[in-house]
């Protein structure tokens, strides 16, 4: 039986934590790779550590992106706002280990012949979806990214100051009977200026923390923790390392859902940890928003040159009400879910992916360039027409 009555907590990370620096890399990276040919492979991987970033990886897609990765690295960071000493856009050593896809792993993902195009990799992936939030998403994570969100479109924008890239969130909040009803707990760690102190650190943040949240959400100062070592100067790859694929529950559902363990960011669309995961939310969160459940997962796996899922579960918790399995089945008919299916179904081909790594994969507002595609309710009506 669900628990009605607990506490659950998620945390996000902003777009200059180390880790995430790394996936805006390599989804930059993805992205000039597909525009430049959208039917590139990519599988590419960032390290940043004091004034140095390496990538490593494997592509298949024109030379003179190859040629291009450097400048694409430092402008990415660039873009983040890091012009610090231990980390700065222009000093930072780059160095490209980035070569040919192997010709083994190429014969199994491309169609031949009566071949279809294979999955890209073996493994599971998950979507969900909930109503605790207007996106559909579980709310402490999506409150946990809107917070570090407003804080960076302020400090890009000039109004605050002293605020650097780095930073992080962390939001506990109450269930009564199964929904959220305010926040319990707040933690905001966020590098600075030195000279700053905690209590002007926090006279800084807290009108963001509170204008994130639903009105009457925020929680007792005693219990609102902001920068609880003391000090945070030193931040950034100068202060942790940061690698691509470390931020996997901040990418997707924050802990209130499964989660498959493969990474989404420096992947082209043919590698399902990305586009299956995406084509997992995109099902669940139409499942919910037709009410045919108040919360599914679904859980999709495939084998490396298969073009087809091996499975299709879902489980709407003893909330839906329709069986399990009934959706099951009708999902495979309103959606293609072989790999070439998806990618055709919501677009994916399109240097949509850098802006998806930073503040959540979903949960996001479908965009006129076709990114967020898989945040779509266009198939309501036929699942209902399926299923009623």
């Amino acid at each position: 039986m669900l628990r009605s009555d607990y506490f659950f907590t998620s945390e996000s990370v902003s777009e200059g934590h180390p880790d995430k620096i790394c996936d805006q890399i390599s989804d930059a990276i993805v992205d000039a790779y597909i525009e430049a040919e959208p039917e590139s492979r990519v599988g590419v991987e960032t390290l940043t550590t004091t004034n140095r970033i390496v990538l490593a990886g494997e592509v298949r897609g024109p030379q003179e992106v190859m040629n291009k990765l450097e400048e694409i690295a430092r402008n990415t960071v660039k873009k983040i706002g890091y012009e610090q000493l231990g980390f700065h856009w222009e000093n930072a050593e780059v160095e490209v280990y980035v070569h040919s896809q192997s010709p083994d792993i190429a014969q199994g993902v491309d169609a031949a012949g009566n071949k279809d195009e294979g999955a890209g990799d073996q493994g599971l992936m998950f979507g969900y979806a909930c109503k605790e939030t207007s996106e559909l998403m579980p709310a402490p994570i999506y409150y946990s990214h809107k917070i570090l969100r407003l804080l960076a479109e302020a400090r890009h924008s000039g109004k605050i100051k002293g605020i650097k890239p780095d930073s992080k969130s962390q939001l506990t909040l109450q269930y009564k009977n199964g929904i959220p009803i305010e926040a319990s707990s707040i933690v905001i760690s966020t590098q600075h200026d030195e000279g700053l102190s905690q209590e002007e650190i926090r006279t800084i943040v807290e009108p963001y923390v509170v204008e994130a949240l639903p009105e009457g959400w925020m929680c007792n100062k005693n219990n609102f923790f902001v920068n609880p070592t003391g000090k945070f100067v030193v931040g950034g790859p100068d202060g942790d390392a940061g690698l691509t694929g470390r931020k996997i529950i901040v990418d997707t559902y924050g802990g209130a859902a499964p989660h498959g363990g493969g990474a989404f960011s420096g992947k082209d669309p043919t590698k399902v940890d990305r586009s299956a995961a995406y084509a997992a939310r995109y099902l669940a969160k139409n499942i919910v928003a037709a009410n045919f459940a108040d919360k599914c997962s679904i859980q999709l796996s495939y084998a490396i040159g298969v073009s087809h899922p091996l499975s299709v579960y879902v489980d709407t918790y003893g909330t839906g009400n329709v069986p399990d399995s009934q959706i099951e089945e009708v999902l495979k008919k309103v959606m293609d879910l072989s790999p070439r299916g998806i990618r055709e179904h919501l677009q994916l081909n399109k240097p949509i992916y850098q802006k998806t790594a930073s503040y959540g994969h979903f949960g996001r507002k479908p965009e006129g360039d076709g990114s967020f595609s898989w945040e779509k309710l266009d198939l309501v009506e036929d699942l209902k027409s399926n299923l009623s």
